[in-house]
């Protein structure tokens, strides 16, 4: 059988992908780069970049194409055979890379290529990287210290896996059958249609509950009955901790304290205070106390409007309900209800307005007019699972500039959550000529009864958002990986044109596109859209000091951590919830035991980068207001100031191009209905 790893020139053959194949195939490309690595070394006098950059390039993208759909595969098809051959090659990449940035003579090396003329803006930059990336990675470290290092590396690595694992796991371990439709009074026929069809796809009669979200939330959402919902949302509170129904299970108590022990001890190592202050070095942000301040001003600018939209609900709740002690179980019950009795309108209401055959092509129809492209489904090509689509992307000149895959759908042994990750990068030289290439995943809910799928505007949005991502990663016209798409990008600047196209979701010309009645094909009536538009900003504050809660919490734990105390973790949260949350969660409720943007996914001491992108995003949006939201000339700029220059110029720069100017707050506050009270 060919060796698909090995032999990969075009698009992953996924079917013929056996774990039994992974380890020996990645173990060889490992050792194939070292030998690479050491030959050009060791035969070159005079390094340039043709005979060793552009050759450490080749050979590094080889390796990252190979390793990216066992990666992807172990997030949206996880068993335990592909689990433990993950897992065994992830040390190895681990010694690998840190193996790499401990190179002393490749590090010097590239600093002699980085001294010559002539050299192009992208490689530069990409030089730039390089040379910080060998001082992140330890190179001017002693041996004894290196060899901390690496094992740092190797055990964070674990770790972060172990986390994800541990999530994956509970979540997918607790579900609720229920036999009697009157204790589901309230839940839509959308919700009860899906919950019946999980529950035959198990072989069981009734209505199934799961902690999947397109479960969770209509029962937090709709669900009458109160007990319910605080089982669900203990359920879903305490996965992969010590409380609730698998207390100790899959408990991540101990990887989140070690997690920040080791980062905190490797930041150490390379001569900053403590891990948030290392995780700017590759940021927009100047410094820890620069973070600090921009959270806990908007934190400022938002508490005040946050407590009276909270008290507006409790007064409405107990009011209209009777309800006195209102829990954290029922905030998006009783939210909806005052949602609809000030608006007259719900999510359900929409979701017949936005079925995915009419988002979907929708949303390709927005970017066409926007930047000037095209896209089309390509039928027959091998992936993960029958639901998957794949598309090519071509721009005005019928140039093909890149393909993703999109899988929306929630399934078992799937990770939750959205994202997009690459399967390729753009990578264009004499002898190279690959394009872009991404997976694009959700966890929508599913097709029920033979009917398209149906979303909720707020799951339009996250589609919107990871296809700006997407679109980051697949329009750089960038030729080298390092600095392609998405690569390179400062990280607090990576969810720009992410955030940026959520804004086409609420204006009235693109919805005419997205959206139309699932069994008519009417447009959203004029009387639905302004009561839509009218409640765009309902508890925006609320939602507002939801977001910098994480942000704080993540960038204190990482900037605050002591040695001889540990990670404090949740007395840290609880000091962030006094400052700026009006919510009070439960003494049970382990938020952080579920944070795996932090613990297993790249935004440790980074989750601010959200907020931070949205003052980005909601100013360049700005733009658009001022000159009409489908200017042909202004979405040429983004695109060519923004998306197509990826990592390969500073991201400030890039923002100033477009813009005329350094980003301002304002849009931002004004967008999300903050006046600052």
């Amino acid at each position: 059988m060919k060796n698909t790893l090995l032999e990969m020139h075009g698009l992953p053959a996924f079917s013929s992908i056996t774990p039994a194949m992974i380890e020996p195939a990645i173990d060889q490309l490992i050792q194939g780069n070292r030998q690479t690595i050491e030959q050009l070394l060791n035969t070159q006098i005079d390094f340039t970049w043709n005979n060793l950059v552009e050759p450490l390039e080749r050979i590094e993208d080889r390796l990252s194409r190979a390793w990216s759909p066992v990666s992807h595969m172990n997030a949206v098809v996880n068993n335990d055979e592909l689990r433990a051959v993950y897992n065994a090659s992830l040390p190895k990449l681990s010694e690998y890379a840190t193996e790499i940035g401990q190179n002393r003579q490749l590090c010097d090396a590239y600093k002699k290529v980085n001294d010559q003329a002539g050299l192009k803006q992208a490689q530069q930059q990409l030089l730039h990287n390089a040379l910080l990336d060998f001082r992140l990675s330890g190179v001017d470290l002693d041996h004894e210290k290196q060899q901390r290092f690496k094992e740092i590396s190797q055990e964070l690595s674990r770790l972060t896996t172990k986390f994800e694992e541990n999530l994956l796991d509970a979540t997918h371990a607790w579900s609720k059958l229920i036999s009697d439709r009157s204790s589901l009074l309230g839940l839509p026929e959308s919700a009860l249609a899906l919950a019946k069809q999980t529950a035959a796809q198990r072989d069981q009669v009734g209505w199934l509950l799961t902690l999947d979200f397109p479960s969770y939330l209509p029962v937090m959402t709709y669900a009458d009955d109160r007990e319910l919902r605080q089982e669900v949302y203990q359920a879903f509170a305490t996965r992969a901790s010590d409380q609730g129904p698998h207390a100790g299970q899959w408990d991540n108590s101990e990887e989140m304290e070690q997690l920040l022990k080791l980062r905190h001890e490797q930041a150490r190592l390379l001569g900053y205070s403590n891990y948030a202050e290392r995780s700017l070095a590759r940021k927009m942000a100047a410094s820890t106390d620069q973070v600090m301040t921009f959270l806990t001003d908007l934190a400022e600018r938002s508490r005040k409007q946050a407590e009276q939209e909270l008290k507006a609900l409790r007064l409405f709740a107990e009011t209209e309900f009777g309800i006195k002690d209102l829990q954290a179980w029922d905030i998006g019950y009783y939210s909806e209800k005052l949602r609809q009795q000030r608006h007259n309108i719900s999510q359900e209401e929409l979701k017949p307005y936005f079925p995915e055959t009419r988002v979907v092509p929708g949303m390709f129809a927005v970017v066409e007019r926007l930047f000037g492209i095209h896209i089309n489904e390509v039928s027959g090509v091998d992936s993960w699972h029958p639901d998957v689509r794949f598309f090519e992307i071509h721009d005005k000149e019928q140039h093909l500039r890149g393909q993703f895959y999109l899988d929306l759908y929630a399934r078992p042994k799937k990770r939750g959550g959205a994202w997009m990750d690459e399967c390729a990068s753009r990578f264009f030289t004499d002898t190279v000529d690959q394009l872009p290439v991404a997976y694009l995943t959700c966890n929508f809910s599913p097709p029920v009864d033979g009917k398209p799928a149906l979303f909720t505007h707020d799951e339009v949005q996250t589609l919107f958002h990871e296809f700006g991502h997407g679109l980051h990663h697949l329009l750089t016209k960038v030729d080298y990986p390092a600095v392609s798409g998405i690569n390179g990008v400062a990280w607090d600047a990576v969810e720009l044109p992410s955030q940026f196209m959520e804004n086409w979701c609420w204006e009235k010309e693109a919805l005419a596109l997205i959206s139309g009645h699932v069994d008519s094909g009417e447009p959203i009536p004029d009387e639905l859209y302004q009561r839509m538009y009218a409640a765009r900003n309902f508890q925006s504050a609320m939602q507002m000091v939801r977001q910098l809660e994480f942000s704080l919490f993540d960038f204190r734990i990482h900037r605050e951590y002591d040695p001889e105390k540990g990670g404090r973790i949740y007395d840290i949260l609880e000091q962030v919830r006094q400052q700026v949350s009006v919510i009070r969660a439960p003494t049970w409720n382990r938020f952080a035991h579920g944070f795996s943007h932090i613990f297993a996914g790249g935004y440790a001491a980074g989750y601010y980068s959200y907020k931070w992108a949205e003052v980005l995003s909601a100013d360049a949006f700005s733009l658009f207001e001022e000159r009409g939201i489908f200017n042909p000339d202004t979405g040429q700029a983004f695109l060519q100031e923004v998306l197509e220059q990826g990592g390969s110029r500073d991201a400030m720069e890039l923002f100033v191009a477009f813009r005329g100017r350094e980003p301002e707050i304002e849009p931002l506050l004004r967008h999300c209905g903050i006046t600052g009270i």
